[in-house]
């Protein structure tokens, strides 16, 4: 069993520069959905029950990483290694959930708190956590319930489909959900209820919250209203990034006064990436 992590001022100032380097590697390499993914996989494989999986930096083992689900993951975790040299002290685990934390962050999401302290783990679950994008209602909520999430969660966290697009070579599908895949916003929700639109991608997955009355509520709510949208989706990120992670009280005594320093800088960051990445996206496509 891996010894705890001391979470102490030395460490939360890693943290600190590694949070700003993230910033600047994930700028550059315009690498915000990926980097959201490889948090997302590695804290996904939690189960409730039996304690086992969660965010604990294991899905960077060869067995968990060739996964089918975690294809094309490789390239989040080269990123990070740029990172991690930089800043050895901290945990894999909490640098894949950073990472996820400031993709969201500067490409112009909600702060998603960010508590350190998670352990890392060299044992993988089996594959088949992961959720399979060719399923339907019922998968996500054996899913998601497995993790100990919600409905709301649910959906909320599906929102995250603004960022990025599907590749054939990783997922079987191809196309991205949204005319801006490298702003974070609530378009995924509107494009959804306007029904198939030319161009733009809608998994089975995404399909099922209409079909289900209690996730087509939430998809209404978050259409109409960012506010709510970014407010429970910053809820439910923390949860996902905190599975199987009990923080310690010494880490979670973070002074608000930081969290708040750390929104004002995000939010001065994010309005300059998304315009930059924007007309990244807009080069890229008319190649």
């Amino acid at each position: 069993m891996a010894a705890p992590v001391v979470v102490d001022a030395a460490y939360l100032k890693e943290i600190d520069k590694a949070r700003r380097q993230l910033r600047a590697l994930i700028s550059s390499k315009n690498c915000a959905p990926i980097m959201l993914r490889l948090a997302w996989h590695d804290a996904g494989t939690f189960d409730v029950k039996t304690k086992t999986g969660g965010a604990n930096g294991s899905i960077r083992n060869d067995e968990e990483l060739k996964h089918g689900a975690n294809s094309g993951l490789k390239i989040a975790i080269e990123f990070c290694e740029e990172v991690k040299k930089n800043h050895p002290r901290i945990t894999y685990a909490d640098l894949y959930q950073l990472a996820g934390v400031v993709a969201v962050e500067i490409t112009g999401g909600p702060t998603v708190e960010f508590v350190p302290g998670r352990k890392d783990s060299l044992v993988s679950p089996k594959e088949g956590r992961l959720p399979d994008a060719k399923q339907g209602v019922q998968h996500l909520r054996d899913i998601f319930y497995r993790m100990g999430l919600s409905d709301k969660d649910i959906v909320a966290l599906s929102g995250a489909h603004t960022l990025g697009r599907a590749h054939p070579e990783r997922s079987g599908f191809a196309g991205a959900w949204t005319n801006e895949p490298l702003k974070f916003d609530n378009s995924y929700f509107g494009e959804l209820l306007k029904g198939e639109s030319e161009g733009l991608l809608k998994l089975p997955t995404d399909k099922a919250l209409l079909e289900d009355p209690e996730f087509h509520h939430y998809v209404e709510l978050y259409a109409k209203d960012e506010d709510a949208f970014f407010r429970d989706y910053a809820i439910a990120h923390k949860k996902l990034s905190e599975l199987g992670f009990a923080p310690s009280s010494s880490a979670s005594k973070v002074k608000s006064s930081t969290v708040l320093a750390q929104s004002a800088v995000g939010v001065a960051v994010a309005a300059t990436v998304v315009v930059l990445s924007y007309l990244y996206e807009a080069r890229r496509i008319k190649k």
